[in-house]
């Protein structure tokens, strides 16, 4: 049930900054249109743009950690033994862990901060806090995913292969 409501948000999340996305190519596009054809520009569709792809970068880290489809080497770890890959992917998870929640500190208090002092980006007026709470966020739900991956490799019968999918 967990897993189901993990993939729900993660479906939600991509759906979301799909449509982000588009947002930013068509801003970019209509940007260009009058610039170029018009003379005009859109003021602030820059920052509107940057914004979007860095909740496209930091929201979207978190479907990609659901998904188990991040980057890794593992070249050599089918060659290990079963209770190596295990202890590694347990260090592996306690890690990003770690390391995410050092991010999630960070950065919520710099988006707290940007939210007490009421600063708004220079052009399109965005609350900053929206971007940087956006880095909290996605690592937030990045621990989430992987504590939770990590309770399912703690449940994992002895003999499966520390190295295997962990279900989606």
């Amino acid at each position: 049930m967990i897993d189901r409501a993990f993939d729900v948000i993660a479906r939600v999340i991509e759906l979301t900054l799909a449509f982000a996305f588009i947002l930013a190519v068509l801003l970019n596009f209509t940007n260009v249109v009058g610039r170029y054809v018009f003379g005009v520009s859109l003021l602030g569709s820059d920052e509107l743009q940057v914004f979007i792809m860095v909740g496209v970068t930091f929201l979207g880290a978190a479907v990609v950690t659901r998904r188990n489809q991040h980057l890794r080497m593992d070249v050599l770890v089918q060659f290990m033994p079963a209770w190596m890959r295990l202890a590694l992917r347990v260090a592996e998870q306690l890690l990003l862990i770690a390391l995410a929640t050092f991010v999630i500190t960070q950065s919520f208090f710099y988006a707290r901060q940007m939210l007490r002092i009421g600063r708004t980006s220079d052009m399109a007026g965005v609350p900053m806090w929206i971007p940087h709470g956006a880095v909290a966020l996605g690592f937030a739900l990045i621990v989430i995913v992987t504590a939770w991956r990590l309770v399912d490799i703690c449940r994992r019968p002895r003999g499966a292969a520390a190295g295997d999918k962990v279900a989606s």
